[in-house]
């Protein structure tokens, strides 16, 4: 039995946010309940409430302005395309998404990963989505996944920044780049791709233009982040 699948009416969803508040101190996560026909909180439990700083009439108040308030938006990029699959995926597929994502906590305004995990909550009559159920729990900062986390984001948020650059660039130009950031100079450039000195030299600063490189090591860190060494 898929137990989302249910039409969502006032004490449908009343008895299911019940529930939930009869468990909401056991639980070792926060729980969110979005509305997402209104893209407002609908619940969040008291453990949430207090590490944002806020209450939940509060949250429900905020309506769409909740997701700038407390959530960076350099990660949408990332998880919003799950969240996106996830309400158009048949209810029959039960289908969950797992994403981290920044939350700026009350204590120290500073962000703080989380990993969260969603489903769809309740439905309405026709089956589409009314309300997500996500949990989410903070990630050790001192944890070793934290640093590989962050460098994981900054790497997928440099290749959305330059993935047009890069499509910009010719055959041959990639093909110099790759020998750019293995470190060979324009002499041994020409020699490998049988051109002369002067147009190696030439594709050298015209790649550097177009990828924006100050050095060997924006060229090197460019042609790894395309795969291309």
């Amino acid at each position: 039995m898929i137990e989302h699948i249910v039409f969502n009416n006032d004490s449908g969803l009343e008895g299911k946010l019940k529930a939930l508040k009869a468990l909401d101190a056991a639980l070792p996560v926060v729980v969110i309940v979005m509305n997402v026909q209104r893209s407002c909180v609908e619940y969040m439990s008291s453990r949430g409430c207090r590490e944002l700083g806020t209450t939940l009439e509060a949250l429900q108040e905020m309506g769409p302005a909740y997701y700038d308030n407390f959530f960076n938006p350099t990660d949408v990029a990332d998880y919003l395309p799950k969240i996106i699959a996830m309400l158009e995926a048949p209810a029959e597929a039960n289908m969950v998404v797992t994403f981290f994502q920044q939350v700026r906590m009350a204590a120290s305004r500073d962000w703080a990963w989380h990993l969260g995990t969603s489903r769809v909550f309740m439905r309405d009559g026709d089956g589409q989505p009314t309300h997500v159920i996500t949990c989410a729990t903070p990630i050790d900062p001192l944890h070793h996944v934290t640093s590989k986390v962050n460098r994981l984001l900054e790497e997928n948020n440099f290749l959305r920044r330059n993935q047009h650059i890069f499509a910009s660039l010719t055959k041959r130009e990639k093909e110099i780049l790759r020998l750019l950031a293995l470190g060979f100079s324009a002499v041994e450039i020409a020699e490998k791709t049988g051109i002369s000195e002067k147009t190696a030299v030439t594709h050298r600063r015209n790649i550097k233009a177009k990828i924006g490189a100050q050095s060997s090591y924006d060229l090197t860190s460019f042609a790894q982040a395309f795969d291309l060494i």
